[in-house]
């Protein structure tokens, strides 16, 4: 055969024989479990759930211990030092804080169990009983996690609340589990004074001090009874009077975790050592290469289980933990300083966690900076973008090699150092990632996503992409420490014998699965349930289908199908997630009336893409305000709505037929979101009942 024909051939040889190999590798296998009918399936490594992927370890407190022992001298917990607090002022009078922070500054392995100890120590000293529960209610940082495993070491039940939260749900989640001592930030002490008085068990208040944040003790000890102490306080009166620790069993309930309080007030989920730990290790079976080397920056709520899950992994796997924050993530960041880095530039991760909300907000970012510089850098990036895509979906025709260095050097190596240059995995979690936002991170950042479907209910067990599965919406196969089943659901026209793939509600089985909702029986009994082989499972509410390769793909929810006056039903999540890839979207609620036969929806506009329209169309207006009362805007957003509804076929009566748009961001302060930036629908309802009572009228 002539050698250049044999040199553009073999290439698409090779790449049918490998594509045929990976579309029939089984990555789940379907597996005989007890309980209600339906199609189960399980990780196709394991034939049973795993429950400690190490030896003689059974609890989280014990994992931490070998961990630190084994990696005693390497880094484990990273905080940046302030060096200076700002505020600017904005043209239109409005101040913002901006922060000028310096490298970050570690505790080894050996120091961090050093720190532990004393806490824990320093708790029992304070008057702590261990039948009693801690409450830790700050953002994620050192401390929390210190707080965290020192209270393990005491076999004190930790009852985690995200600092978001408001003043109803925050006393309700102290008051129901008769917290009597909270570790909080100085910020979170505040809103502690604020409803002292509402408090009924709170006995001992530890605080955190923070750089440039006064802290209001003197205003605390004066309205209220508790024992205050500051966090060094009682590390110090721990190094002084250590004392033996009392260590759990894998039985122990280790978390109450509140939920975020999408629809209500919160549950508290009790999550056993086993439960947790289950988890920890079968994550550790699917993440390639963990180990010492990895660098991993944590920003999400530590209250929220896929942030707690994920350190937990990377503390068992040696790895080094640097703590930032959303507002401070990148060099552009709200309330990093001009001219100074963001945490993921001076920390440099090699693994992130993020939810898609942040992922999309990362596109966005590059698509905004490209089509403000227009011209050849544009056309650069959109021809690099448009061959490493063919490539990574499989084609031989797209940039490989040689090709691929010099795009990944002339284009993506500076969309990558936003983020640090160095990352190597990424997980997205607690919504599903729509695919366009997980193709742009596969070329942009060049490297895999690993999609998680869990819950709090499960300790975030359920469903995750191994790291060489590069399709697209999809949350993978079962984990290892948990069966993944699909359930008939007739009311909504889901069934297990659907073709060509099997329907139905999601139920999670496994050693992962928590014990139910603290001090409510009913609800717990309601989605729980253990079947006759001793298996405990829980019913998600989620609507799944599994692909012939045993992966799991979300395509509804139970809880979110209204049906309208003419006896339609409406998934509102799944027409969300639909809409939700328009350029001129920051976040939208569509909002189903049963007494109307259509949906109506609020948008919230992205500023960069509606603003950018209005430039080119020459449309003046006032501000960002006065630009969405506009028709022409409200028409452009619609227009592009609809497409966006056309292109995944959804139904004419599923598509809003009236829009609002709004100017505001939703924010976890808002109270509009949760902190994992799900929307809280009632609140949105509530917030916005004039403006949809007006679409309907």
């Amino acid at each position: 055969m002539n050698p250049y024909l044999a040199s553009i051939f073999l290439p698409v040889i090779i790449s049918l024989i490998l594509g045929t190999r990976k579309s029939n590798k089984k990555r789940g296998v379907p597996v005989d479990v007890g309980g209600e009918p339906g199609c189960a399936i399980r990780n196709y490594r394991f034939a049973k759930p795993v429950e400690s992927h190490w030896e003689g370890i059974s609890t989280i407190a014990q994992l931490f211990e070998q961990s630190c022992k084994k990696y005693a001298y390497m880094p484990l917990f990273g905080s940046r030092k302030l060096i200076s607090r700002d505020t600017e002022v904005s043209p239109d009078g409005r101040s913002f804080e901006k922060l000028h922070l310096g490298e970050y500054e570690w505790l080894s392995y050996g120091e961090a169990f050093k720190a532990v100890c004393n806490f824990a120590s320093g708790l029992t000293h304070l008057g702590h009983g261990s039948d009693e529960r801690v409450a830790i209610f700050a953002d994620t940082r050192a401390e929390w996690q210190i707080a965290l495993q020192g209270c393990f070491r005491r076999n004190a039940t930790v009852v985690t609340i995200y600092a978001s939260l408001g003043e109803g749900a925050l006393c309700h989640s102290l008051n129901e589990t008769e917290v009597t001592t909270v570790v909080c930030g100085s910020k979170e002490l505040k809103k502690l004074i604020d409803i002292s008085g509402q408090l009924d068990t709170v006995k001992r208040v530890i605080y955190i001090n923070e750089e440039g944040v006064s802290t209001d003790v003197s205003l605390a000890q004066n309205n209220s009874s508790w024992k205050l102490s500051s966090f060094e306080e009682v590390q110090k009166l721990g190094q002084e009077n250590p004392v033996e620790p009392v260590m759990p069993l894998a039985s122990d309930v280790a978390v109450i975790m509140y939920t975020s309080g999408s629809t209500g007030l919160p549950k508290g989920v009790m999550m056993t050592h086993g439960n947790v730990l289950a988890t920890v290790s079968a994550v550790m079976t699917i993440v390639p290469g963990l180990g010492s080397k990895d660098v991993y920056l944590a920003y999400l709520p530590l209250a929220h289980i896929l942030e707690l899950a994920a350190e937990s992994v990377l503390i068992a796997a040696g790895g080094a933990i640097g703590y930032g924050t959303p507002l401070t993530l990148t060099d552009t960041s709200n309330k990093i300083k001009k001219g100074t880095k963001g945490d993921s530039s001076v920390l440099k991760p090699t693994l992130m966690t993020a939810v898609p909300a942040i992922l999309d907000r990362v596109r966005d970012g590059v698509r905004k900076n490209v089509d403000t510089k227009g011209g050849m850098a544009k056309r650069l990036f959109d021809i690099s973008y448009q061959r490493r895509l063919a490539a990574i979906n499989g084609s031989w025709f797209g940039a490989w090699g040689l090709e691929k260095l010099l795009w990944d050097f002339v284009v993506f190596r500076k969309v990558r150092a936003i983020l640090g240059g160095r990352i190597r995995f990424l997980l997205s979690g607690g919504a599903p990632l729509s695919g366009d936002t997980q193709r742009f991170i596969n070329v942009c950042l060049g490297a895999p996503i690993g999609q998680g479907y869990g819950l709090t209910e499960t300790c975030a067990g359920g469903a995750f992409s191994e790291y060489d599965d590069t399709s697209v919406g999809r949350v993978g196969a079962p984990l290892p420490c948990v069966y993944v089943k699909l359930i008939d659901w007739p009311e909504g026209g889901y069934l297990t014998t659907d073709k060509p793939m099997p329907r139905g509600e999601i139920v999670i089985g496994g050693p992962s699965v928590t014990l139910g909702y603290f001090k409510n029986e009913e609800k717990t009994n309601e989605v729980y349930k253990v079947d006759e082989r001793g298996m405990r499972w829980f019913y998600t509410g989620d609507i799944g289908r599994f692909h012939p390769d045993g992966c799991l793909e979300i395509i509804d929810r139970k809880k979110d199908i209204v049906k309208l006056q003419h006896g339609e039903y409406v998934s509102l999540g799944k027409v969300e997630a639909a809409l939700s890839v328009s350029p001129y979207v920051d976040n939208i609620m569509l909002h189903a009336d049963p007494f109307h036969s259509y949906c109506v929806a609020l948008v919230v506009a992205s500023h960069h893409a509606l603003e950018n329209w209005a430039s080119n169309k020459g449309i003046s207006y006032s501000d960002i305000s006065d630009l969405c009362k506009k028709p022409e805007a409200i028409k452009e957003v619609q227009n592009s709505l609809v497409k966006a509804a056309k292109e995944v076929k959804l139904e004419k009566f599923e598509i809003p037929a009236k829009i609002e748009l709004l100017s505001e961001p939703w924010t976890p302060e808002s109270g509009l979101v949760t902190a994992a930036l799900k929307l809280k629908r009632e609140n949105i309802r509530k917030a916005y009942a004039d403006n949809l009572k007006k679409l309907y009228s």
